[in-house]
């Protein structure tokens, strides 16, 4: 068997797919359009009842969601692959610190700028938009001043922790920002765009950064 993930274009199936090619294991991949809200559809809840992207299912049969969960999962598993830094090295903590940040403190964002109508109260959709964007760029720029490697989060080189960073980057509408305030960032985004292995997964999640990424 191999692995089967769940997932569509510009989400977080990307960050996941980039871990697997990596690891160089055998993947298949299944579309779930969020254009047409197929999350929502009945065989897919069955797998994730949260009915988010992505999910993977393992050559064991095993249903994985919540993507930080699914690379640790993969880095125990393939540790040959090196997704992540060493065991009890001062990189890994590093690295797991700031994949957290942006998987926690970043990432639930996006869903209040694609959705505020779930979250405005008594404001308007677009003053809670206009605040979690607001939100979204203090974030980052947290981010900006903790990337110690050239282009790399850690100065130790590349882990699955860019593809997660570079990834986020790209959802809110907020590109034009990030390549203007946080140079950094959009500098792991174009060396990923750029990265043997990656550059063809991350052209089809991301046409429009693969197109400038000579």
């Amino acid at each position: 068997m191999t692995y089967v993930l769940h997932g569509c274009e510009r989400s977080g199936s990307c960050i996941v797919e980039l871990a697997l090619a990596q690891a160089g294991v055998a993947y298949e991949l299944r579309q779930v359009s969020l254009t047409d809200y197929a999350q929502r559809d009945a065989d897919f809840r069955a797998l994730n009842p949260q009915r988010k992207l992505p999910a993977l299912v393992t050559p064991a049969g095993e249903a994985l969601t919540e993507s930080v969960a699914i690379l640790l999962t993969l880095d125990e598993r393939h540790p040959e692959a090196k997704l992540l830094p060493a065991a009890g090295s001062s990189a890994r903590a590093r690295a797991l610190r700031w994949m957290l940040f942006v998987a926690t403190e970043i990432y639930p964002v996006v869903e209040i700028n694609d959705y505020p109508d779930r979250f405005r109260g008594d404001g308007t959709a677009e003053a809670t938009r206009a605040r979690a964007r607001e939100i979204w760029r203090e974030r980052w720029a947290l981010v900006e001043p903790a990337i110690a490697g050239t282009p790399w989060l850690l100065g130790e080189g590349y882990s699955i922790a860019d593809a997660y960073i570079a990834t986020v980057s790209r959802w809110a509408q907020q590109e034009d920002w990030i390549a203007a305030e946080t140079p950094k960032v959009a500098g792991i985004v174009r060396a990923l765009a750029a990265r043997p292995g990656a550059a063809a997964i991350w052209a089809r999640h991301f046409p429009a950064d693969a197109a400038g990424a000579g």
